[in-house]
């Protein structure tokens, strides 16, 4: 869907971008072929064709700063599958405080392999791990998550694409919180954690940080790993439906 983008060029809309699908234009190369016809709206063919070249170099590099910047939240679940192998599923717990502070556990994954950072023991290696990465994909992160983090780690740059599940699942239908949504579509938990909550993963840190319940901390890890191991499964999900929405020959 990426290659298939052209909302990111400054003077070009979503209605543009559909009648360009509709001539027959689907791709960059389709229209830095055809910059001589094809209407372009507000859009200058200088402006379309040094945005649609630097957005081929971008995406052969892998440059997911221009693409952060270009598309913006609401698009950006079209560089999901182009940056999935470079995709990190974030999901934060706290104490129930709003500082940075606040973090008791960051579950990352990365579609192989869960990692857990926490407080007091490697909370700090966040800051390396998440700059390895070149989108980051949450649920209500824009709102929560992101901004937390960045109380916590005030220079981490956070210059991901990043994909907020909660937003973009809305567009097409689908709201309520991420374990009304998850039952809604079938995706389980383990029988460890299902049915707990953030109230309960607050309950569940204090009685590890007043009392040492290792088995306490354990269950709050598994919670944080299903939050995050489930976005995946949620991501493909929005992309799937979005795109549909979206694209006209996703319906063929």
């Amino acid at each position: 869907m990426l290659e298939n983008t052209f909302i990111h060029v400054p003077g070009i809309g979503s209605q543009m971008e559909r009648a360009l699908w509709d001539r027959g234009c689907l791709t960059w190369q389709d229209a830095l072929n055809g910059i001589s016809d094809l209407p372009f709206g507000a859009a200058s063919r200088d402006i379309v064709r040094m945005v649609l070249n630097k957005s081929v170099e971008a995406l052969e590099t892998r440059e997911h700063q221009f693409f952060t910047k270009a598309l913006g939240h609401s698009n950006a679940w079209r560089a999901w599958p182009d940056f999935r192998d470079t995709c990190a599923y974030v999901d934060i717990e706290t104490d129930g405080g709003r500082s940075g502070n606040s973090i008791t556990t960051i579950g990352l994954f990365d579609g192989q392999k869960f990692d857990v950072y926490v407080k007091d023991q490697n909370l700090e290696n966040f800051r390396d791990r998440i700059s390895e990465f070149g989108m980051i994909v949450t649920f209500f992160g824009l709102g929560f998550d992101v901004p937390m983090i960045l109380k916590r780690f005030p220079r981490l740059p956070m210059d991901l694409i990043h994909l907020d599940l909660c937003p973009t699942l809305r567009e097409v239908g689908i709201k309520g919180g991420l374990k009304k949504i998850e039952k809604e579509l079938g995706i389980n938990r383990g029988e460890e954690t299902d049915g707990l909550n953030g109230r309960d993963a607050i309950t569940l840190w204090r009685r590890f940080e007043r009392f040492g319940d290792q088995k306490a901390l354990d269950t709050l890890i598994a919670y944080n790993r299903d939050d995050v191991v489930n976005l995946e499964t949620l991501a493909q999900i929005a992309y799937d439906r979005m795109r549909l929405a979206t694209f006209p020959l996703a319906k063929q």
